[in-house]
């Protein structure tokens, strides 16, 4: 098997997912090589020191250094956008960087691996660009005016068509990539629709336990067996925690009511708690000194929920146990470590 070469980026608001995410690859991804795009000082002096096995670090000045075109780009457009921006111009920087890399990954840094994603380099077989798409189901067809395929997992190999494709995505983006749907545009995302039509060896991945997601869990059955969580007739391979966010302390927003999808016992306990296991495992890396900032920024940022547990003292113990319950058979999960 040959090695696998995967890039992402992150700032160090993201640093716990980027963690996860690397320490789902080193489970469960064999032999491979991971380049992070640092998207702040901050996130890059920590990963420095760090040292994370199996990674090349790559600051944002290093990227932007003597490309004109994403220098002006980032000028009009919000950081958030500008992030996004950034999607295309990462793997063509690596192939620069690095002639060993022959088929290059895109990951977004908030997947997570529950098993060897071997299964997907066998469908790509020898393809130039493989695609992964939302899998929207009938309740949700709306949501493809955003885009067909999903940034999640994005497959670019060093020939012809691979590096057109990837340049013709970069030049699009430099040109336009705002948060907002616009006449067949949609942030760096809607145009991955267009790759199919343009460009020959570009594949849709089909393997169900790829990128299941908030958006895209209710089409499936969800099973366990002895070995893994089965989709289908499919095991999980990577989930997408797309809208995942810590509410207060140990109480976590799913983000799949968004969706209208329900949080099964067999959702929290096989997936979302592993996951959430792995944030917290990240954190105490973490430097003291980033976690006081980031307490600090929480509660100068939201005083309401200061207000709001106040506002739990009227009730009775057997009263909040029952909303716990209410909450965690939703979509909220209620995780302490």
């Amino acid at each position: 098997m040959s090695r696998r070469y995967y890039c992402t980026y992150f700032d160090h608001r993201y640093l716990l997912k980027g963690l996860a995410l690397h320490e789902s690859l080193l489970r469960h991804a064999g032999d491979f090589s991971l380049f992070i795009l640092c998207l702040s000082s901050e996130c890059y002096e920590i990963l420095s020191r760090l040292s994370l096995p199996r990674v090349r670090l790559i600051s944002l000045a290093e990227l932007e250094r003597g490309d004109a075109e994403l220098l002006q780009a980032k000028g009009d457009r919000s950081l958030v956008e500008y992030y996004f921006t950034l999607t295309p111009s990462l793997p063509l920087y690596i192939f620069r960087l690095d002639p060993e890399v022959d088929l290059l990954t895109y990951l977004d840094s908030d997947l997570y691996f529950f098993a060897d994603p071997e299964p997907l380099y066998e469908e790509i077989g020898e393809n130039s660009v493989a695609l992964i798409g939302h899998r929207f189901p009938p309740h949700l067809k709306a949501l493809e005016s955003h885009g067909k395929y999903n940034v999640g997992w994005l497959s670019f190999r060093r020939d012809d068509q691979g590096l057109a494709g990837l340049k013709w995505y970069r030049k699009r983006c430099n040109e336009w990539c705002y948060d907002r749907v616009e006449e067949g545009r949609f942030a760096d995302q809607k145009y991955l629709d267009y790759l199919p039509g343009k460009f020959s060896g570009v594949i849709e991945l089909a393997h169900k336990g790829a990128n299941l997601a908030p958006w895209n869990i209710a089409n499936y059955s969800l099973t366990r067996n002895a070995a893994t969580v089965m989709i289908d007739e499919y095991p999980l391979i990577f989930y997408h925690f797309q809208g995942l966010k810590q509410i207060w302390g140990p109480i976590y927003d799913s983000g799949l009511f968004g969706y209208r999808a329900a949080l099964s016992s067999l959702i929290r306990e096989e997936i979302y708690k592993p996951y959430l296991a792995s944030l917290i495992r990240q954190k105490q890396r973490l430097p003291y000194e980033l976690e006081e900032k980031k307490k600090l920024r929480e509660e100068q940022a939201a005083p309401g929920w200061l207000e709001a547990i106040r506002g739990l003292r009227r009730y009775s113990v057997k009263e909040l146990f029952k909303i716990i319950r209410l909450l965690t058979a939703n979509t909220y999960i209620f995780y302490s470590g």
